[in-house]
């Protein structure tokens, strides 16, 4: 049986980790309301987008196949871009997206899959497991601009025109709640276009196929962006649910640990009256 001073120190240990954990909550939650926000801004932009590249692709139709990033080759070798955190304590949003993309290479011949990583964790994984990594970029999970994007883009789009890679995929949480996130897995190269937008006539200052290349370009640019930024709040949100949860299960603990001290206080002191009471029957 532990003594009261092992006992108070475990309460005193759980309650010290209970005051990080909330804090800890409380940072995430300041931060999900941010990145919550650029998401928010950022779709209807995304969303405007295809349909604006779907109405140039119609209109250049004939010389939309001929453009470099709508090549469609086997896909000999890929390139996956795996998006993770810098930081853990987030619950299952690493693990998720770990275990998809090792799955991702398994399914592929051995060596076909290469691996542009961004967040530490991903890149530690892979690491150890001695994943073909090509780029990895860390530091930009809860903070990425898209001039970041468009780094990690500009790279993804000159290995698919020099033909090093025959297809891009993302490998992403997207977020959908607070309570909820959602594996994503899709491709980005050869650019898929979509179906035509509302069928606006534009007016254009340069011939549509010129500006079409611009667009493929822009789009890469925007996926991966919007990538970043889904996965942001994805994370902030998984973070903020396993630190509210570990607060409240330490706060269980410390009520367990009370009890049970209180318990053992009892039986300490009924143990002294019983000592004293046989100590002066006998003296008596």
């Amino acid at each position: 049986m532990p003594s009261l001073i092992d006992l108070r120190r475990r309460i005193r240990s759980v309650k010290n980790t209970q005051q990080v954990t909330k804090a800890m909550k409380m940072v995430s939650a300041a931060k999900l309301r941010r990145a919550q926000d650029r998401v928010i801004a950022a779709r209807p932009y995304t969303q405007m987008f295809r349909q604006v590249l779907g109405d140039v692709a119609s209109v250049a139709a004939g010389d939309a196949a001929s453009h470099p990033l709508l090549a469609r080759r086997p896909e000999n070798r890929i390139l996956l871009v795996l998006v993770t955190s810098d930081r853990g304590l987030a619950g299952a949003f690493n693990s998720n997206l770990i275990k998809a993309s090792h799955q991702f290479v398994a399914e592929r011949a051995a060596g076909s899959v290469a691996l542009l990583v961004m967040g530490r964790k991903g890149r530690d994984f892979w690491k150890k497991r001695g994943g073909r990594i090509v780029l990895e970029r860390t530091g930009i999970s809860e903070k990425g601009t898209y001039a970041d994007a468009a780094g990690i883009a500009g790279d993804i789009i000159g290995r698919f025109e020099r033909e090093e890679i025959d297809a891009v995929y993302l490998v992403y949480n997207e977020f959908k709640s607070v309570m909820s996130q959602k594996l994503t897995v899709m491709r980005t190269l050869p650019v898929e276009i979509p179906g035509r937008g509302q069928g606006l006539d534009y007016i254009y200052e340069q011939p549509p196929e010129e500006l079409l290349g611009t667009l493929l370009a822009r789009y890469v640019e925007i996926a991966v962006y919007h990538a970043m930024l889904e996965s942001a709040a994805a994370e902030q949100a998984a973070r903020m649910t396993a630190m509210e949860a570990a607060t409240s299960n330490a706060g269980d603990m410390i009520e367990r640990l009370t009890l049970y001290m209180n318990r053992v206080r009892q039986a300490s002191i009924t143990k002294e009256i019983i000592e004293v009471v046989s100590g002066a029957t006998a003296a008596g």
